[in-house]
């Protein structure tokens, strides 16, 4: 599971750097805030209130109210570049003007290299009253860009010149613990105190991790309560000697990786990471010098006191959106003493980030507001009267932690002025009630926005295949005869689920991407509305019952291309690799509380019909789907994708195929997509700036993932804001917010009652 936490942290940490930066006018003149604190409700949070060490979007929240980023976003998720004079925008008929601590100058240069020349304002203050300059920047960019950085923020991942250069010659201290193994006899970067200490931490770590995957397959029922460590690794995919131990386990995963221990265990924990169960992880981040090395980011270049240029080997669209990242002061997360900026010394020693760590749990910005402190599950923070776009109308600001089921009751009752409860049908109901019928009225206000991601319904290709080949045509219309079941439900269960609150999509892409193919277009297809000879399944004005039919009658088609015995309209036996029965996971608390899980119930009827037997698994712990996922365990599934303002798909579908055949990584060891021309239109798609270009690829991209036939595009649903109109002065909110532009950005203009 911590593996897809990790993915939808950076994703969200991403998305959140373009969402919530205050940045926007009319700056209103200066005001004296009222005493009466704005309450906001937030699900609990898990105190990492660091602009580089946050993971969840709560924390993300709570960290990013104290600082500003440095590029700011309109409310499409365009990139301010004009911030310090400002870039007039119009959406929606009304003209609004974006500002940013900065302006950013972007060249592409004929040998392919690319600058982007950074002007820093000269008038902006930390909260505590320091001024930010350039220095500041680097210092977080050098931090971000550490050999030791293990946060969720990737700037060390771009063509920065010089960085690769600047990372090589140094390893954590607990890589090379690692490397030099438990009998090691030289102590020259480690004392033996140190090592034995690291290796009796490390080998209980390891013992437990490997020990947490043979009870989870007990617990899940792949294996039965006394079965060996050697066959519950067998379900897991590994073969041990009959007599193996926990440990024994454990080497043989390591040894399947190379010795990669971060990968692997990234890759097949069962809940834990090893961080979590060593006692002194952190001990062992710290950087040993193992080589030569660049003394300094040759490509990171400072012009004078708000001046920077960085300096980029080639294109990467993705790049401009890597240099979002919040401005955090260098004298309070670094260490003024160590900056000296013409001798390469940057504000922390080298390879050594504990300083910047240890203000994890209390930050400090140039943002809006000032965190005071967190005490019984309360936030509590004070208007920054150095706020660049002026000091906040309302002084107090409390985020405080609730249950789910209590943000709606506590907008009515009094106990909380904002906050996002899931929007289900009960939630519009009541908030209707309280209003008199309407979701905006004299007690609530509610804003609602598309969501940054969509439902889906994913197929692992190797699990779902034929003769061992999940590339094959044979595979494929395995998979695309279950596809075509799926999709032809999807209409009568999103709308059953979600009624008007989201609609049905038909390509792998949230619709609020500039990338998403739209039904105008002329090369836009309904998903998996074809037949195995390409015809179409469906025409117009056929009944829903029709289209059920003709449905069955295409899925049985691609059952027999797939290789299947068919006879009187029913398979009666698979080819080799493939079987009669398929299991399908979702995660719907036991109680079928999903928005697919009647698409399930009813292909589950329909297949049965055509001789298929789809076993639906109800789980009450999501965190066993995606246990299940990582050790290829899963047939089929039901999830949703959070996704970024850049459509770039590096993450999800790559496979790298094409350069020796490695096993999907990213979060592709989902589908386990391999496919060596998707791999190059997905880099491809990164070297140019261009839109309708890169839409195009992208497009393309699209089409060969639906021709996978390994996810099924489901759903793109709404999110929702909803206000106290009693408590909050509406008229001061945010107007027209966006997925990309979130109330919290003009916070310091949004007043009280």
């Amino acid at each position: 599971m911590r593996k897809h936490q990790r993915w939808l942290s950076v994703l969200l940490s991403a998305a959140m750097v373009m969402s919530t930066a205050a940045v926007a006018v009319p700056v209103y003149a200066e005001e004296e805030g009222g005493d009466t604190p704005l309450v906001v409700g937030y699900s609990p949070f898990s105190s990492k209130f660091s602009p580089f060490f946050e993971e969840t979007a709560y924390d993300r929240d709570a960290e990013a109210i104290t600082q500003i980023p440095l590029l700011s976003s309109d409310r499409t998720g365009a990139i301010i570049y004009k911030g310090i004079e400002g870039e007039t925008i119009n959406y929606n008929g009304t003209d609004y003007t974006y500002y940013g601590p900065a302006d950013c100058e972007v060249t592409e240069n004929e040998d392919g290299t690319v600058y982007y020349d950074f002007t820093l304002r000269d008038d902006i203050t930390f909260s505590d009253g320091e001024p930010m300059t350039i220095d500041d920047v680097i210092f977080n960019m050098y931090v971000l860009c550490d050999p030791t950085y293990d946060g969720s923020l990737t700037l060390y991942s771009q063509p920065i010149e010089g960085l690769s250069e600047y990372r090589s010659g140094m390893d954590t201290l607990f890589n090379l613990l690692v490397e030099a193994g438990e009998d090691n006899t030289d102590f020259t970067n480690w004392t033996e105190d140190q090592q034995t200490a690291f290796w009796a931490d490390y080998n209980q770590a390891a013992e437990a991790f490997a020990q947490e995957i043979v009870d989870y397959c007990k617990a899940a029922g792949y294996n039965a309560e006394d079965d060996s460590v050697a066959a519950c690794a067998a379900n897991w995919g590994y073969e041990l000697a009959d007599d193996a131990e926990a440990m024994d386990f454990w080497n043989t995963m390591v040894e399947a990786y190379d010795g990669d221990i971060s990968t692997m265990v990234s890759t097949e924990t069962a809940g834990s990471s090893l961080a979590d169960l060593m006692s002194d992880y952190d001990a062992y981040t710290v950087g040993v010098e193992t080589g030569e090395s660049a003394v300094n980011i040759s490509g990171i270049q400072k012009i004078d006191d708000n001046k920077l240029r960085v300096v980029a080997t080639q294109v990467d669209a993705t790049m401009i959106y890597q240099l979002t990242f919040e401005v955090a002061p260098l004298h309070y997360y670094g260490d003024t003493s160590l900056y000296d900026y013409d001798n390469n010394s940057f504000g922390f020693p080298k390879g050594d980030l504990s300083g910047i760590r240890a203000k994890t749990t209390e930050p400090l910005g140039a943002g809006p507001y000032k965190f005071i402190k967190f005490e019984n599950g309360v936030i509590n923070y004070e208007a920054n009267e150095n706020y660049y776009l002026g000091a906040p109308k309302t002084k107090h600001l409390n985020f405080r932690e609730v249950q789910e089921t209590d943000k709606l009751n506590g907008v009515i009752t009094g106990t909380i002025d904002i906050t996002d409860p899931s929007f289900s049908g009960d939630t519009v109901d009541a908030v209707e009630q309280a209003n008199g019928g309407e979701l905006t009225g004299d007690v609530i206000t509610t804003s609602t926005v598309d969501n940054l991601g969509y439902g889906y319904i994913g197929i692992n290709s190797h699990n779902v295949s034929v003769g061992g080949d999940p590339a094959s045509e044979e595979s494929k219309n395995l998979r695309r005869a279950f596809a075509t079941i799926f999709s032809v439900y999807r209409d009568v269960a999103i709308d059953s689920y979600y009624g008007e609150r989201a609609s049905v999509i038909n390509y792998p892409i949230s619709n609020t991407s500039w990338a998403a193919p739209q039904p105008t277009d002329d090369d836009y297809e309904i998903a998996f509305s074809v037949d195995v000879d390409g015809e179409p399944i469906y025409t117009s004005g056929m009944s829903a019952d029709d289209k059920y039919a003709a449905a069955k009658e295409a899925a049985l088609g691609f059952f027999e291309a797939a290789g299947y015995t068919v006879e009187d309209g029913k398979v009666t036996a698979a080819p080799e690799g493939a079987a009669l029965e398929y299991e399908v996971q979702i995660p719907g608390d036991g109680t079928g509380d999903h928005p697919s899980f009647m698409i399930l119930t009813l292909a589950k009827e329909a297949l049965a019909d055509l001789g298929i037997n789809l076993i639906v698994t109800d789980l009450t712990n999501s965190s066993d789907l995606w246990t299940g996922l990582e050790a290829h365990q899963v047939d089929m599934w039901c999830a949703a994708w959070q996704a970024t303002v850049d459509p770039d798909m590096y993450q999800i579908y790559y496979s790298d195929i094409a350069n020796g055949g490695k096993e999907p990584g990213g979060s592709n060891y989902q589908y386990q997509i391999e496919d060596e021309d998707l791999d190059d239109m997905i880099l491809e798609a990164r070297t140019s700036t261009d839109q309708e270009y890169r839409k195009a690829m992208y497009k393309a991209c699209l089409d060969t993932i639906i021709d996978w036939a390994c996810e099924i595009p489901v759903y793109q649903r709404q999110n929702a804001v909803i206000f106290s109109t009693e408590r909050v002065n509406m008229d001061t909110m945010t107007p027209d917010i966006t997925t990309f532009y979130g109330w919290l950005q003009e916070i310091q203009n949004v007043e009280m009652n």
